[in-house]
């Protein structure tokens, strides 16, 4: 049976995944290497892939 999951808990799992995957291995601390892995991983929207690009680009920058 398939459980329908909503498109937001995947980015959300996602990001949690990049999060480990960036805790995991020492010394390589760029999300931005993990996020396709993620967006198959997680079945992502061309649009998720994009805002994790600029999650994680603009919270390395420190801008708003």
């Amino acid at each position: 049976m398939t459980t329908v999951v909503p498109q937001s808990e995947l980015a959300r799992r996602a990001m949690d995944w990049i999060s480990g995957q960036c805790a995991c291995i020492p010394g390589e601390s760029n999300p931005l290497l993990h996020i396709e892995a993620a967006a198959e991983r997680f079945n992502l929207s061309p649009l998720d892939v994009e805002f994790l690009k600029r999650f994680y680009t603009v919270g390395d920058k420190g801008e708003k």
